[in-house]
């Protein structure tokens, strides 16, 4: 439902995408944001042993992408979950949800990532409240929306160039405070005292999840990717589990240098660890933050501007909201109302919470997606493409649920509240297509 998706009357995209340009975009958007600021939220949970929910995280990730490895290769031209929704089933209403849950995601992300950026490691140059600094974030990265950015694969390798070697730069300090004899490597095996250890895991895997999606955004490329049938799963796999050896090595680095308790304490838990080591500068390590943070709320807010043009083109929104400005050619109404929404959503919950909403609604997606690779299995089709096991996708759907179960009712409401706004904008558009003689496309 993005506006990357065609019409059957569109020109191709041009497929100059290859396997590892492919890798690089994946890993960029899973890297980075995430694990820069939600380290300290595990350690709350979880305790020191941090890495265990992510690599709980990584494995539930893995279930879901063979899913969209297969519904990618098997449909190139398609792009996208809300997509697939309607091809399995044929309901325009689901295929809505699917995509505005996408939707909602993006926004509620995007205002999680400028609580991040508000934090500790802004607080490194400038001692401010957090929400207001982070509703001037937010109007700045509308502003940078509005004016056109063009962004491109060249840019999105230097960011995650940055991001990476952010997190790598962690892991050697780790090991620089080891060789000091300062660090305590056995606290990555001690949980919270007073908590059931599987508990405290499965609780921390929900916060850990958030650090693993984005990978989904990448069903979006399938048009430009060249060989996409033998490429597509090659990259994504290898993409996830690139992000999840790195973030393993953070998890362990961070809570050997810095106690759980101390980083839990922390908006900016990394830089506890930049404060042990003393070795390289606070505020050089801060600007590294703060640049994969910025890219991807930035990243973010593009998507969702982008989806809320797209399905107000397609008539599932009002069209109002497919308002472009006329030299800039940015949906400036789309970025207007998605920047209002994510500026609402700071007021609801810190960073923990807001991820916790935005893994809630992907998760409603993933079910969606999992399910639609079975029920695709009767539509065949020619040319040869990856195809998981069946139980893959059974457990896919299976996993999901049970993360859903972990979900705080205020993270209900929340995403509830966001939904219901959808159903009653869907429904809205629909009373006035009706009185106009026109209807929404069902298309995806």
């Amino acid at each position: 439902m993005s506006d990357t998706t065609t019409t059957s009357t569109s020109m191709p995209l041009n497929r100059a995408v290859g396997g590892r340009l492919l890798y690089v975009f994946i890993l960029g958007d899973v890297l980075g944001a995430g694990v820069y600021a939600l380290v300290g939220e595990m350690a709350g949970e979880v305790g020191g042993a941090v890495w265990l929910p992510l690599l709980v995280a990584l494995g539930l990730s893995l279930l879901t992408a063979g899913s969209y490895a297969e519904l990618v290769t098997k449909y190139p031209a398609a792009g996208g979950a809300a997509v697939f929704a309607e091809r399995a089933f044929k309901v325009p209403l689901v295929s809505f949800l699917v995509g505005f849950c996408m939707l909602a995601a993006g926004v509620t992300s995007a205002a999680g990532l400028s609580l991040a950026f508000a934090g500790d490691y802004f607080g490194s140059f400038v001692d401010l409240s957090v929400v207001p600094v982070a509703l001037v974030f937010l109007l700045l990265v509308a502003a940078l929306n509005a004016r056109g950015i063009q962004e491109s694969l060249r840019a999105n390798v230097a960011m995650t160039a940055i991001e990476l070697s952010g997190l790598l730069l962690i892991v050697v300090l780790a090991v620089v405070v080891l060789t000091r004899g300062d660090a305590s490597p056995g606290r990555a095996l001690e949980f919270t005292q007073d908590t059931t250890p599987v508990l405290a895991v499965l609780s921390a895997s929900l916060i850990a999840y958030y650090s693993f999606v984005g990978f989904e955004t990448s069903a979006n490329l399938a048009e430009e990717v060249k060989d996409v049938r033998r490429v597509y799963p090659r990259a994504l796999f290898g993409a996830l589990i690139t992000a999840g050896v790195v973030y393993v090595a953070v998890g362990v680095a961070a809570v050997a240098v810095s106690p759980p308790e101390q980083l839990a304490g922390s908006t900016g838990p990394l830089l506890e660890v930049v404060k042990v080591a003393d070795v390289v500068p606070e505020r050089f390590f801060a600007v590294v933050a703060l640049i994969a943070v910025a890219n991807g709320a930035l990243l973010t807010m593009i998507m969702a501007s982008r989806l809320t043009y797209g399905m107000a083109r397609q008539g599932l929104l009002p069209t109002g909201l497919a308002r472009v400005l006329p030299g800039r050619r940015t949906p400036w109404v789309a970025i207007t109302a998605t920047t209002l929404v994510a500026m609402g959503l700071v007021f609801t919950g810190d960073l923990g919470a807001l991820a916790e909403t935005v893994v809630l609604l992907l998760l409603v997606v993933f079910i969606s997606t999992n399910i639609a690779v079975l029920v695709l299995r009767r539509d065949t089709v020619r040319e040869d493409h990856f195809r998981v096991a069946t139980i893959v996708p059974v457990l896919g759907a299976g996993s999901c649920v049970l993360l859903l179960t972990q979900q705080e009712p205020q993270t209900w409401l929340r995403a509830g509240a966001l939904v219901l706004v959808g159903v009653a904008l869907y429904l809205v558009t629909r009373l006035a297509g009706r009185r106009t003689g026109s209807a929404p496309r069902a298309d995806g």
